[in-house]
């Protein structure tokens, strides 16, 4: 099967990346470059993953508009990071999945893939309308609609896993983890104190197990 992978370089990402590797033979990897305050890190776990996974192409696409437009405090240095106990967390990037998803359709087209796969999570993440297995589904439907004979599916492995339950996964799988970044402010040191980062932590503890990435302090 041959498939392309959505690659940010997170941890959920990377065990998507793994399990695409275990069920594909074929896999293509796309990054998106979008303004992120960590964008020049995320690039460089991208790379690194997709040389692990012995990629068959790897692409980066630019989408500074997603940055020009604002919206999202992860493409916004002027908003505080924060979660919102009540709705959706400011770090919500507007319909991001769906426009990288686009673009990932337009190539599997081209390529003739079979599959996409996102590492999206619904149950233990941060709530975003477009980490919903609904959302992927009505998707499937958009590209049967509007791509010519393409049969692509959406793959979405780690979707109803918690945090721990990937980090448990990627662990069977020897998932590389210390090439994986997930902090959203800092790209030398993670920071350990973001939204992304207390996830990340919570979860190799839960699994009982130590995140091999170093973080301030």
């Amino acid at each position: 099967m041959r498939a392309i992978v959505l690659l940010s370089g997170g941890m959920d990402s990377l065990v998507t990346a793994a399990i695409a590797h275990k069920e594909c033979t074929e896999l293509y990897f796309l990054h998106f470059s979008y303004g992120q305050r960590t964008e020049e890190r995320e690039l460089r776990a991208f790379w690194e993953i997709s040389r692990h996974y012995d990629a068959k192409d790897a692409r980066v696409i630019n989408y500074q508009w997603l940055a020009e437009i604002k919206g999202s405090s992860l493409t916004d240095s002027s908003l505080e990071i924060k979660e919102d106990a009540q709705g959706i967390p400011n770090s919500y990037v507007p319909f991001r999945n769906a426009t990288m998803l686009c673009a990932a359709t337009a190539w599997a087209e081209v390529l003739k893939a079979d599959a996409i796969y996102i590492g999206a999570v619904q149950e233990d993440s941060s709530g975003y309308p477009d980490c919903r297995e609904s959302f992927f589904e009505a998707f499937e439907r958009v590209i049967k609609e509007g791509t010519v004979d393409a049969q692509v599916k959406i793959k979405c492995p780690v979707i109803h896993m918690s945090k721990a339950e990937i980090v448990a996964q990627g662990l069977a799988m020897n998932a590389p983890f210390e090439l994986s970044w997930s902090c959203y402010t800092m790209s030398d040191l993670a920071c350990g104190e973001c939204p992304s980062c207390r996830l990340r932590l919570a979860a190799f503890a839960k699994a009982g197990s130590r995140d091999p990435i170093e973080y301030k302090g």
